[in-house]
């Protein structure tokens, strides 16, 4: 899994195979997409269609909220796989936890579509496990019923919204983190921290700042445009080097640009 990602929330399915192939051409080589992204078929397009060969490219798949039971799971899982035309998913993640604000029966749900999880994991149709937007009680939950733990919870992460808890817990049970709107939606590009920051750097963006910030918080940003410019430099933020009361200053930043999608509180989910 390369350390910047390529999403494809709400890229269109008669644009995705083009900009997958660009995405590739660039150098971007984890590619991150869903079923509930209706696109997954042009994904798979834009992938076979690169050139790369497949071993060099980190396919990361979704499980919807549809298909929360163990059968379900299974089935789902499979019909992503035909979508892309794939032999296996690098990564299949469980998009949304089950909450009691849907579910009495909460965590036994998580327990049973992770078990179909394992399953797909041992069939060896999914290499990496994992896990969306699970908050710390949602993982306590879950890790006691896994006989394979989440490898990985990719999670709302950006400045103005950290979830502290959430990542100290993950990174203390061994969890990789992935992070989606590492700009804020794009919000955060105004602000004027982090434009100061910017400046302070030849040639530097302030969306490059929040994606080496992320970096330096261990956090592996999931990003997304249709400009070539800008997946150029979504990728060459890694050489960004912030100093560590650069990286102090973004931390106090008060709490901004939450897209308001709590786990806890989503009783109808739209993309």
């Amino acid at each position: 899994m390369s350390a910047i990602g390529f999403g494809t929330w709400k890229l269109p399915a008669n644009e995705a195979s083009q900009v997958i192939q660009e995405a590739v051409s660039e150098g971007f080589t984890h590619i991150d997409t869903a079923a509930a992204y209706a696109n997954e078929s042009a994904v798979g397009e834009g992938i076979r269609s690169s050139g790369v060969h497949r071993r060099d490219i980190f396919v990361s798949g979704k499980l919807w909220v549809s298909r929360r039971t163990y059968d379900g799971a299974i089935s789902a899982c499979k019909k992503t796989i035909r979508n892309l035309q794939l032999d296996y998913l690098d990564q299949y993640l469980i998009h949304w936890p089950a909450t009691a604000a849907l579910h009495e029966d909460w965590p036994a749900v998580n327990a049973e579509t992770w078990r179909a999880l394992e399953a797909l994991q041992k069939e060896g149709l999914v290499r990496r496990i994992g896990v969306c937007n699970f908050k710390k009680h949602h993982l306590a939950a879950l890790l006691p019923e896994a006989s394979v733990p989440p490898m990985v919870n990719q999670i709302e992460f950006h400045p103005g919204f950290m979830q502290e808890e959430t990542i100290t817990y993950c990174k203390a049970n061994g969890m990789d983190i992935e992070a989606w709107s590492p700009l804020g939606n794009g919000k955060l590009l105004d602000n004027p921290v982090l434009q100061a920051i910017a400046v302070s750097h030849d040639h530097c963006s302030a969306a490059q700042v929040c994606l080496r910030w992320c970096l330096a918080h261990e956090a592996f940003p999931i990003t997304k445009t249709v400009s070539q410019k800008r997946m150029r430099e979504n990728l060459e933020s890694v050489k960004l080097e912030l100093a560590p009361e650069e990286i102090a200053r973004i931390d106090k930043l008060a709490p901004l640009s939450f897209s308001g999608l709590d786990p806890d509180e989503i009783t109808n989910y739209r993309l």
